[in-house]
């Protein structure tokens, strides 16, 4: 016999129901309530915006054929940045300091650090500004938002350009993997629609602590030209460590006495 089930049984089934959605609500998508400058700043987060990192940053680059390399150590806190080579032996104790966006290069010897600029050529097709913490979300403006994949990954994708001239790129076309809130390709312009500089493709295999867990730290950037060459040049970034940075490791004014 059949017919319309128990009103206890509706009642059972429906407190299972209920119980279920408030035990275990539905976890938005990464990157869904989040606004498109709050994604950038997440995505700068796993590239060396923190409190205070410190990390070993190797550079190989191939120039018309020849091999060279670099070893730097880079202490950050948040945007500000100091780097000192380590090798080449020729090149050691040789420093880029960042503060407040401004970079400066010291070496043994100079009386004061001086002032150089961040789209500056430092090894290959990376520029001082490689090296240091990306700030997208605070030093360009995005002009346009869209989606896209690379490698079958669900992106973000926000073409941006520079507020200021003392940005390391004028206009970045930037892929934010939608998952992951990382940056995960990048193309270089320059001037918003212009030539396409050189282009970047960057991994993740690095973690740091997090609240809950660990987070993402970028591990390797890989630029190639996409001008006149096929040169390409490899950053890999290691051992990063969440470490108070001194205040003082700042002061330009110390280097040189």
């Amino acid at each position: 016999m059949t017919g319309k089930p128990p009103a206890w049984h509706l009642f059972f089934l429906y407190g299972i129901v209920f119980f279920a959605l408030i035990t275990f609500p539905c976890r938005p998508q990464a990157g869904q309530q989040l606004s498109a400058r709050e994604i950038l700043q997440k995505s700068d987060e796993a590239r060396g915006n923190l409190g205070g990192v410190s990390w070993t940053l190797k550079i190989t680059a191939r120039e018309q054929g020849r091999d060279n390399n670099r070893t730097i150590h880079v202490r950050s806190r948040g945007f500000d940045v100091v780097a000192e080579i380590l090798t080449p032996a020729h090149r050691r104790g040789h420093m880029l300091i960042m503060l407040q966006g401004n970079m400066w290069f010291y070496k043994p010897g100079l009386s004061k650090p001086v002032p150089v600029s961040k789209r500056q050529k430092l090894l290959g097709l990376a520029t001082n500004g490689d090296i240091a913490s990306t700030n997208y979300a605070e030093n360009y403006d995005i002009i346009k938002e869209d989606h896209g994949l690379v490698d079958s990954e669900e992106c973000l994708v926000f073409d941006l350009r520079a507020k200021s001239g003392n940005a390391t790129y004028r206009c970045i076309r930037y892929w934010v993997s939608r998952r992951r809130l990382v940056g995960v390709r990048a193309e270089f312009y320059t001037t918003n629609g212009g030539r396409l500089l050189k282009s970047a493709r960057m991994e993740y295999a690095n973690r740091v602590p997090a609240a809950g867990g660990q987070s993402p730290f970028i591990s390797r950037m890989v630029i190639h030209d996409n001008l006149m060459s096929k040169d390409w040049t490899i950053l890999d970034f290691s051992d990063p460590l969440l470490q108070a940075i001194p205040q003082a490791l700042f002061n330009i004014n110390l280097l040189g006495q």
